[in-house]
């Protein structure tokens, strides 16, 4: 018996449903008839093929998308047509069955060398978005500044923080490491 490849896609996106446990209680099981499963390896595929149709509609401006990431990249001389950009993407998901999340959705604005500590007329925020002075895009921490600074920090604080599990879990019992034994010849 053969199979086409084919098959084996369309059954991984058919089928699916979902339900909800709180306090001991479980929910019927819903269908989903839409979505992008995350957490599976064809997942940021899926996405990117869900997301084709989704274009900047002026030609200066860009969007960037990775996974179930998307980026809106206006730039300084284009401000006037982020509302427009803004009102496409909101539109899209209704129109391909999904829903966006606008509590995930944050506005930066970067500066360039040049204009900081100068008094720089900023376009008005954008409703319904929080505007931030730095994001984490796929796991690095930007700032408006473009500096490092920020990143560095949230590593730094990381690492404190596992370092400081490491020494509960020691004082706890955990064994130490054994050392790497070095050969001599």
């Amino acid at each position: 018996m053969v199979v086409s490849g084919s098959f084996w896609i369309k059954d991984f996106f058919h089928g699916h449903s979902h339900c909800t446990k709180f306090t001991g209680s479980i929910s019927e099981l819903a269908d989903i008839l839409a979505s992008v499963i995350q957490g599976s390896a064809i997942g940021p595929a899926a996405y990117l093929v869900t997301a084709a149709d989704l274009h900047p509609m002026h030609d200066t401006n860009k969007i960037l998308k990775f996974a179930d990431d998307t980026y809106l990249i206006v730039p300084a001389a284009n401000t006037n047509t982020s509302a427009d950009e803004l009102s496409d993407i909101e539109s899209w998901p209704t129109d391909n069955n999904l829903k966006l999340n606008c509590a995930k959705s944050k506005e930066i604005i970067f500066q360039s060398r040049s204009n900081r500590g100068k008094a720089v007329q900023l376009p008005p925020p954008q409703q319904g978005i929080e505007r931030v002075d730095s994001i984490s895009a796929l796991g690095v921490v930007i700032n408006n500044r473009l500096t490092a600074t920020d990143h560095i920090s949230y590593v730094l604080t990381a690492c404190s923080s596992v370092l400081y599990a490491l020494r509960v879990f020691r004082s706890h019992g955990l064994p130490e490491l054994s050392k790497p034994q070095c050969s001599r010849r």
